[in-house]
Formats: C-alpha cells, structure tokens, sequence
C-alpha cells in the first residue's frame, strides 16, 4: 500500500494522462490515457461483515484525491461537479438487500457534494423505483429542500423513444429533465447473461423496459444505450461500489457466492471502468477454481462493442489505460 505522499504524486501524474478523455476537463494532453482508480481499504468491514461508515468516508476521499491529484476533499470535488446545478446519483437495488448499492457510499458523497456547494435540493438519488432504493437501505423522500431520493416509479418516463443502433427505449424523466450531470453508482456483480453488471450496464435503469435489452448477452444493446445523447453526455463520472459484489449467480444476492474486494473503482471511461471490473471477477473466479466467463459460455463482449469505431465510448486496451491502485 503507498504512503500519502506516494499516491499523491502518482496521481498528479496520473491526471495529465487521462487527456482528452476527461469530460470534466481535470487535464488535457496529446497522451491520452484513460484513468482509473482502484482504492481499497482491507478493514472496510468489521469481524460481523457490516461496513464501518468512517472507513468508507476515508476510502472515497482517497479516491478522490487519487483520482484528481486534489488532497483536500472538498477541492477535489469542486473540480468534479457544477454548483448551482442539479446532480443525480444513479444507485443499482436490483439484486436486493446485500448486493446493492451500499447507503454508506451513498451518504458520504452526498456529504462531500454539500461541501463542495451543492445544495441539499439539487442532488437526487434514484433508481428504478421505491423497491431498489429500500434494497440500498435509502429512504424515499421529495422534500425539494433536502436531499431527494426517488424513482422513475415516481417521476416517470418520457412519451416519445429514442434510439440507437439497434435498440429504441423510452428514458427515465429524472436522467433527461431534471439532472445536469449524473455520478454513476453501480455495485460490482457476475451476471448471468452479461457475464458482468457494473459501469455501462447499470445505465439500464434509466430505460423504461430493460428487460427487452438482454438479448445476446446485452451486446450490442449495452453499447448501443450508453451511445444515447441523455446517457453519453450526463453520466460523467462513475464511483464504483465494490465494497460488496458476488463473482458467480448474480445479478441477484448469493450468499454462497458472495466476496468483499473492499475497494472503490472511480474513473470517468465507461468502458475501462469495465473492463478493470470484469478483471476483478476473473481473479476471483480463479482464486476459487472457476472457470472464466468465456469457458461458462458469458463473457461480456458489449464491453468490446462499446469500445469500437461506432461507438466510441472509451478504451478496453490495457495499454490505453492508466490503472492507479492505492
């Protein structure tokens, strides 16, 4: 594990490599490389498995600050989120209590997005609907003065379908009306027909019929989602929660197959933040005595897709990647 000091300066570096790639304009540089930032903290859980909420505050902070070169939280947030705007934090309730986007994380950056100067009122929490909230342990509430936290069940989906490529869906009001910017929270997971659920394809909650989407292991839809103007352009940032995840059964929660990486995956290419989650699987899947994606018939070849010349929506070349563990 580096020192402060150590990852600091690593991560200066590593800023004026993310390049052109960065839509929030943290550097730019002809050596454009694709950052992401992987930020563990093994003592994350305590001995009964219940995450410890100070711990995790620290963690984000890190990641952060390794992401962006900032050692100070609130500054570092400030080069990250627009004041005077509003922010929506995309949670995943999908797999249900214990597989969810975890209200620790949820808390801490709503927190850290006040310090920075975002009010109460311009950040909203969503998901598909009342259920998938209660499975991340968050409480509904409209109160335009506090922060929000509600569904497409409560503000619904648009009349008229958008597509592209081969798919044509009807999004979520919240995504296309009242946010200016959304920071992805997806939870880590094996998914049995994508092979892996994590950055692109928690964008699937913001569709109205997700369930027409899965086709051929989600590819090319996945890609094809994540290349819709709404998604492209306000889904900015991504703080993966790989605190918790299962690695075989998912999406849903399996106790049996159920790991703790205690590690946070922060980044803003859609497309690496994936293919270093997929590998994360593969290593554990491994460690057990699993065999790959591949062999089982599932590897997540939208992640490919969405790499291509069509769609363009980051790299999943490892050596256009700049990987920064700390």
């Amino acid at each position: 594990m580096k020192n402060r000091r150590d990852f600091l300066k690593e991560a200066a570096a590593g800023a004026v490599l993310i390049g052109t790639k960065s839509k929030l304009g943290l550097a730019a540089t002809p050596l454009a490389k694709s950052k992401v930032v992987v930020a563990r903290d093994p003592a994350l859980h305590d001995a009964s498995g219940q995450l410890n909420e100070k711990r995790v505050q620290a963690l984000l902070d890190r990641a952060i600050a390794a992401y962006t070169g900032h050692d100070k939280p609130v500054e570092a947030w400030k080069r990250i989120v627009p004041v005077g705007k509003v922010i929506g934090l995309k949670v995943n309730g999908l797999g249900g209590k214990g597989i969810s986007t975890h209200a620790a994380l949820v808390l801490a950056i709503c927190e850290r997005l006040q310090q920075a100067g975002v009010k109460p009122g311009e950040i909203i929490v969503w998901d598909r609907g009342v259920r998938d909230l209660q499975a991340c342990g968050l409480t509904v509430n409209t109160d335009p003065s506090r922060v929000r936290v509600y569904g497409n069940d409560v503000a619904g989906y648009e009349d008229e379908p958008v597509a592209f490529g081969t798919i044509s869906v009807k999004l979520a009001k919240i995504l296309t009306r009242e946010c200016a910017m959304v920071i992805n929270l997806p939870i880590l997971k094996d998914h049995e027909m994508a092979g892996v659920t994590f950055s692109m394809k928690n964008m699937y909650g913001v569709v109205q019929r997700p369930f027409e989407l899965h086709a051929n292991g989600c590819n090319p839809a996945v890609a094809d989602l994540n290349c819709i103007a709404a998604v492209r352009e306000k889904v900015r940032f991504t703080i993966g929660d790989a605190m918790s995840s299962v690695y075989d059964g998912g999406p849903g929660f399996r106790p049996e197959r159920l790991w703790q990486p205690n590690a946070l995956i922060v980044g803003e290419d859609r497309v690496a933040l994936d293919h270093i989650a997929w590998q994360m699987i593969e290593r554990k899947r491994a460690e057990v005595g699993m065999g790959t994606l591949e062999a089982v018939g599932r590897p997540p070849r939208y992640i490919v897709t969405a790499a291509d010349k069509a769609h363009s929506l980051g790299t999943n070349d490892p050596q256009r990647i700049h990987l920064l563990e700390v």
